[in-house]
């Protein structure tokens, strides 16, 4: 079996290329600029493009068939319509990857199938994947292009820990606050639902995908199985830190509106996504994906993503001291509006 990934070497794609040329022995292939330093496995073939230049993209593929093309970093429309024109007749499959937070903010349930309607006002990078998706479906409808959707819910590796309330720069600032045993920004009241997946576990949700004809003209969620609330995610982190948690809870109405007059937006990734309670149900993916299960439950995850930070500074470890100032002034203002009252 062939397949090729148009990224390959962020967080969720290098577990799937990983899982296929080692345990299940694909040719893999990867287009990108060669400019991610992540370690290939062996065996990987690349080839070094851009993929927004179509024509280079065309000529280096010329005389190429793949049984399976896996779409990483497709955003926009214009972006998945030149996908189509690459690929029509050179793939068996095309693998999109959406997101979960296409889903309806807030769904009329809690609990959420692929039947959820697609449908998110505050974000418009989800409003983006669902253009894409629907352009991909139309052409599947009236051409047979082969296409299946994937969305993935928060997902995380070694490398990075799955926050909420962060900055620009990420989530090690928030890590610093714990470490300095100051007040860390929690969402809501920290009891809403939420769940993450480690990278290793979505691969093995993704793979079942890859090659079947069950897939195709189908959409699938793949996420782990475990269901906390972000108080417990945030406890999670500190426990494996060592350190106490000092949560301090605000809605996200709030945090939408003074983190977009600070130069970041949180009303996208709050508001349309995390603020919300959503537990996914996998059995869709599970009829064709039956590996699929949490292996890496959070408590081990969170010590995986740590003893690496940690032993990583400077590859990890990116101050962001503006967010922090944020966060003492967001505390600051709260603590003196109650104490005006």
């Amino acid at each position: 079996m062939k397949a090729l990934f148009i990224g390959g070497t962020g967080t969720i794609s290098s577990a799937v290329v990983r899982r296929l040329a080692g345990e299940l022995g694909w040719e893999v292939w990867l287009i990108n600029r060669g400019l991610r330093k992540r370690e290939l496995s062996q065996g990987v073939h690349t080839i070094i493009a851009d993929i927004n230049d179509e024509a280079d993209v065309a000529a280096k593929i010329e005389g190429m068939h793949f049984d399976t093309v896996c779409e990483f970093i497709g955003f926009t429309v214009d972006q998945v319509e030149r996908d189509y024109r690459l690929f029509k007749g050179k793939t068996r499959q095309y693998i999109y990857i959406s997101s979960a937070s296409a889903y309806h903010k807030p769904a009329a349930d809690h609990i959420v199938t692929e039947g959820t309607a697609l449908a998110n006002p505050h974000w418009l990078y989800s409003r983006n994947k669902i253009a894409c998706e629907e352009f991909l479906m139309q052409k599947y409808r009236e051409e047979g292009f082969p296409v299946t959707i994937v969305r993935p819910s928060l997902t995380y590796d070694e490398h990075f820990l799955p926050l909420a309330v962060q900055g620009r720069k990420g989530f090690w600032q928030v890590v610093k606050r714990m470490l300095d045993g100051k007040p860390v920004i929690i969402q809501g009241d920290g009891s809403s639902l939420w769940q993450v997946t480690f990278n290793r576990d979505f691969a093995l949700g993704f793979t079942g995908l890859m090659g079947n004809r069950h897939a195709i003209g189908e959409a699938f969620h793949i996420t782990g199985d475990e269901v906390l609330t972000w108080d417990q995610i945030y406890q999670t982190i500190a426990d494996a830190l060592g350190v106490e948690l000092h949560a301090y809870h605000v809605s996200s109405d709030y945090l939408a509106d003074v983190s977009a007059r600070n130069g970041f937006d949180l009303e996208g990734t709050l508001t349309g996504d995390k603020s919300v309670s959503a537990v996914f149900d996998n059995s869709k993916v599970k009829r064709l994906s039956p590996e699929l299960r949490t292996t890496v439950p959070f408590h081990v995850g969170a010590r995986i993503t740590l003893n690496y930070v940690l032993s990583h500074p400077e590859e990890c470890q990116r101050p962001d001291p503006e967010f922090d100032a944020w966060c003492d002034r967001v505390i600051a203002a709260l603590e003196a509006s109650k104490a005006s009252v």
